[in-house]
């Protein structure tokens, strides 16, 4: 016996489910693009991305490297001896941050002699710097401030040329390198720079 298949067709779909369809495709975009958006300022406001452009912290940081900022960092404390932050520039705070290692806290007293840094007459260990200042002098940090200095000692813009950094100042810390790969690193507190107390 001959049997017949009818082909069944899709029901055309309506104008309607076009509507809705396009409708659901809109709003899928629109909160993704507000997601986006929302990860985008909270990123924006945890953190902040820098270029390096200059050679005052080699060899910690190299000319292009780009680094992390935690921008919240010390919103509950202040920074430490040996942190690397970033800051704006005390004299003109329009220009582009600029990044160093922290030496003297609020009410330290700093001096630089014979290549050597002392913080409240104690010697500290720096084996990131590049070279021993050439220079010396005595600096008295004041309470709402910080003492800067670039790693590269004799080729650095820093508290020794300018004087101190307002604590208002500070935008955050910087906490890793991420590009380029070669020069990944994370970048804590020295422990290195522990003073010694000085016979």
């Amino acid at each position: 016996m001959d049997q017949f298949f009818t082909e069944q067709r899709p029901d055309p779909v309506s104008s309607d489910q076009e509507s809705h369809n396009t409708r659901r495709i809109f709003v899928d975009m629109l909160q993704t693009l507000l997601l986006s958006a929302a990860i985008f300022l909270a990123l924006n406001f945890i953190s902040a991305r820098i270029r390096i452009e200059s050679v005052s912290m080699q060899p910690t940081l190299y000319e292009n490297d780009f680094v992390l900022v935690n921008r919240l960092a010390y919103k509950m404390g202040q920074p430490g001896r040996g942190d690397v932050i970033v800051f704006h520039y005390p004299p003109n705070p329009e220009q582009e941050p600029y990044i160093k290692r922290v030496i003297g806290l609020p009410g330290d007293t700093v001096e630089v002699r014979d290549g050597l840094v002392f913080v409240n007459g104690n010697l500290i260990r720096e084996p990131y710097i590049k070279n021993a200042p050439a220079y010396s002098g005595v600096w008295q940090v004041p309470q709402d401030s910080l003492f800067v200095l670039g790693d590269n000692r004799n080729n650095s813009s820093d508290s020794h040329a300018w004087g101190f950094v307002p604590l208002q100042n500070v935008i955050g810390t910087a906490e890793f390198v991420y590009l380029p790969p070669a020069h990944w690193q994370v970048l804590n507190p020295s422990q290195a720079l522990a003073a010694e107390p000085q016979p």
